[in-house]
């Protein structure tokens, strides 16, 4: 069972009908739901909801060489990341493997980092060893709390009237400076119209009440949980372990594929990995989006084993109930596992999603290279 350290709580927590998360999730001290999760995710991709995410670890990076400097440490290619605009990115081990998936955004001559807040101290502290000569200056920017805006009317007048602004990000990634301090940008997940604010902590009560105020249902972190999981976005440490890879976690690609990971940039750390599984293998798990058996007697936990006539086969990420898909999850499960074999985890039967499953007939450049070479 995965363990998650405690957070301070939200002053959200104090709003009418808000219910905590379970003690011990990775969102302790976040609203759960208002009353009607259900209601909230169908708000979220009906109409418009506001999540309260202000538990995100926020790292704020000013200096003239900021850009350059991540670019040579990180996987995505941000060098040249123009003002207003955003992209994810990884931090990877030596083995290519995954230590921190954070969303970066430059805006007015600062970079603003948003991460997971169990890792955040990890990725400062990361950050600000990496600096050497470099002018760039981390530090942390937990002056900012995030805030989600989803659904198709995020965009309308009464929204709008209540941030001070003449209209939001058209683009994914694309950001735009708030009135009152912070930024808004668009996110291409967990729905189609996704909006992150991120916003003074200390106006994060009196934002909320306004967007509330001006038609978005308050909704907790279930509903941008059920939508991440039935879009298929993992989340680092939840839906990864300690042996994760960027190809398997769905991260490969620059900002127009909302990927993490750029195949056509300079070295970094973990790149030999990534090369390696690009040009010439394939990833040993993929992520896949598991239902799950709602009449069973309780719910598995993240971290799981998934197995299959008794043989372990994956391990468990999210769990989460969707408003129309019931139980489900994300799982990394080995590659050869095929979508009808039946799969067991906790007190749960569990089925592979085909539809989620990543194609696979694609031959690497240096596979079809080595072939050739060998007369195949």
């Amino acid at each position: 069972m995965a363990e998650f350290p405690i957070v301070s709580e939200s002053p959200l927590l104090t709003f009418p009908d808000a219910v905590a998360s379970p003690p011990g999730s990775p969102d302790e001290g976040l609203p759960w739901h208002y009353g009607d999760p259900l209601g909230e995710q169908r708000a979220a991709v009906g109409s418009v909801a506001v999540v309260d995410r202000s538990n995100r670890f926020v790292i704020a990076i000013r200096g003239d060489e900021r850009l350059s400097w991540l670019h040579t440490i990180s996987s995505q290619h941000v060098q040249s990341l123009p003002d207003g605009t955003s992209a994810e990115n990884l931090s990877l081990d030596m083995n290519g493997r995954v230590e921190h998936h954070f969303v970066q955004t430059d805006l007015d001559g600062t970079t603003w980092i948003d991460t997971e807040h169990d890792r955040g101290p990890d990725l400062l502290g990361f950050l600000t060893k990496m600096v050497f000569w470099a002018k760039a200056e981390p530090r942390d920017g937990n002056e900012l709390a995030v805030l989600s805006l989803l659904g198709p009317d995020a965009d309308g007048a009464p929204i709008l009237a209540a941030l001070g602004l003449d209209a939001m990000p058209a683009e994914a990634y694309a950001a735009v400076a708030l009135p009152g301090g912070g930024f808004v940008r668009r996110m291409p997940w967990p729905a189609e119209h996704s909006y992150d604010l991120l916003v003074p902590r200390e106006k994060l009560g009196e934002i909320f009440t306004a967007l509330t105020t001006a038609g978005a249902r308050a909704a907790g972190i279930w509903a941008f949980e059920a939508l991440r999981v039935a879009d298929s976005r993992p989340r680092v440490g939840l839906d990864t372990d300690e042996r994760t890879i960027p190809h398997e976690a769905r991260w490969i690609g620059g900002p127009a594929e909302a990927g993490a990971v750029h195949l056509d940039k300079g070295c970094y750390r973990g790149q030999e990995t990534v090369a390696r599984v690009h040009n010439l293998g394939k990833p040993p798990r993929h992520l896949v989006l598991l239902h799950l058996d709602g009449s069973a007697d309780g719910r598995p936990e993240p971290g799981e084993a998934i197995t299959a006539g008794g043989r372990s086969v994956g391990r468990l990420g999210t769990v989460v109930d969707h408003y129309e898909l019931g139980p489900i999850a994300l799982a990394l499960v080995k590659r050869n596992i095929a979508t009808d074999t039946a799969l067991v985890v906790g007190p749960c039967a569990a089925a592979i999603d085909p539809d989620s499953v990543p194609a696979d007939d694609t031959i690497q450049a240096g596979r079809l290279a080595v072939d050739r070479l060998r007369g195949r």
